[in-house]
């Protein structure tokens, strides 16, 4: 599963030739094999781009023998509470920051505002050092070398229970966070994290489609670009192999978007094969560059993207043409990232009061206007965000509604045999496009 954020270069914008998942998988399995991520982490370690553990069960259940369980799978149906260990435990009250720090955050290229971290400094007189990956699946086999002493950590929901159980992930002490009052209550339970034990939310964020009103004559929906004959060679869709064929589940009217059934996944390659064959598909991640532009009419999208899309259309073009569409309903991909605090940093203190600092809404808004990704506030609305500027009224359609929470369809980790199932779909599709 691809994050908006994967191949974006460190001045802020897409690298000129993408790598694509497909392509990081291949080359990133031989790196993991060298650094023995499965051996160093175990039968239940953190995951690599084909994760050891889970390879081994695999094959210890063909073989008919027994062996370790596999971590939980959270889901809106089936929340999980994760463990607080003996040896991990949440950090004593009433601590005070740590003196003549630096606080060392690892994050997504060009997702976190820098000018946010600066004042954060300037408040607890400590300084900053930003180390940025450009997939989880980099992020993740960096911690797990042990070498270094990150902080703070913004994972994604489907790798934290591989954090947790290596403990790598400091369990947090709620009363340095009292900003979380300002998330929606959702946050104080969420399905992945009962209790919030280990994370905060960070950005949040759906998958639609994005269209050019002044081109493009159609209803937008699921099966806009299956209704696209007219404009071929002018439709995308994202480069990812679960938003693929998640669209095309959708269109068939199934939204379980982490089903294990290899007929409905065989459902959705045909469906696939079909939309190439009627409007000659491309698939690619700059729909906040090729809507703008007009090289594309229509094009599945996410809505962070899509919200700061208007800065990229050509001089004297109205922000009229943008579309962005996420059904009403809210039935439809939604995701959300997640801050951490990791046990290898040496200032856990300061750690807690930064996702604090991030869960001001003030400092949240000053992050948006960099990102384009909002955080999920209940005061961090669509009418907020056009009156302070930092959001056409026309892209409104791009602010995440607190309701998409619960009526929104989350793509998670999935059982690796089901993983294969997903990429073999889009791979067979993909390749050659």
């Amino acid at each position: 599963m691809r994050h908006p954020r994967e191949g974006w270069s460190e001045g802020g914008r897409r690298a000129p030739r993408e790598m694509s998942r497909r392509d990081f998988l291949g080359r990133a399995g031989a790196a993991s094999a060298a650094l023995g991520l499965g051996t160093m982490l175990g039968t239940r370690g953190i995951k690599s781009p084909i994760p050891a553990g889970r390879a081994a069960e695999a094959a210890a259940e063909a073989a008919g023998s027994h062996s370790t369980p596999s971590l939980p799978l959270p889901r809106q149906n089936h929340p999980v509470r994760w463990p607080i260990f003996s040896d991990n435990r949440p950090i004593a009250s009433n601590l005070k920051p740590e003196e003549g720090a630096t606080l060392q955050i690892y994050n997504w290229v060009a997702y976190i505002n820098e000018d946010v971290i600066k004042s954060f400094c300037k408040k607890y007189k400590c300084k900053y050092s930003l180390t940025t990956f450009n997939t989880m699946t980099e992020a993740i086999a960096k911690l797990a070398t042990g070498e270094f002493q990150f902080d703070i950590f913004f994972p994604t929901i489907d790798v934290i229970g591989q954090l947790i159980e290596t403990k790598l992930m400091r369990p947090l002490n709620h009363s340095y966070i009292p900003n979380i009052a300002n998330c929606w209550p959702d946050y104080k339970n969420p399905f992945y994290d009962e209790g919030w034990q280990y994370t905060v939310p960070s950005e949040i964020y759906t998958t639609g489609m994005a269209w050019r009103k002044d081109k493009v004559s159609l209803k937008p929906s699921w099966s806009m670009p299956w209704e696209a004959k007219k404009y071929k060679g002018k439709v995308a869709l994202l480069d990812d192999n679960r938003e693929g064929p998640s669209l095309a589940l959708m269109k068939m009217g199934i939204y379980d978007l982490n089903t294990t059934s290899p007929a409905q996944l065989r459902a959705a390659g045909a469906q696939l094969r079909e939309l190439e064959s009627l409007v000659n598909i491309r698939i690619d991640n700059s729909d906040y560059t090729e809507i703008p532009s007009g090289n594309t009419w229509i094009h599945q999208a996410w809505s962070g993207d899509m919200a700061s899309s208007y800065e990229y259309l050509p001089k004297g073009t109205s922000v009229d043409v943008i579309g962005y569409w996420f059904p009403p309903d809210g039935k439809g991909p939604i995701a959300n990232d997640i801050m951490s605090v990791l046990t290898s940093g040496k200032n856990p203190v300061l750690s807690h009061l930064f996702l604090n600092y991030m869960l001001n809404v003030d400092n949240a808004l000053n992050n948006y206007s960099y990102v384009g990704y909002m955080q999920p506030m209940t005061a961090v609305t669509a009418p907020r965000l056009v009156k302070e500027k930092l959001l056409p009224p026309q892209l409104e359609s791009t602010v995440v509604k607190r309701s998409y929470f619960k009526t929104g369809v989350m793509e998670l980790e999935l059982p690796e045999s089901a993983n294969l199932l997903w990429e073999q779909t889009w791979n067979s599709f993909s390749q050659g496009l």
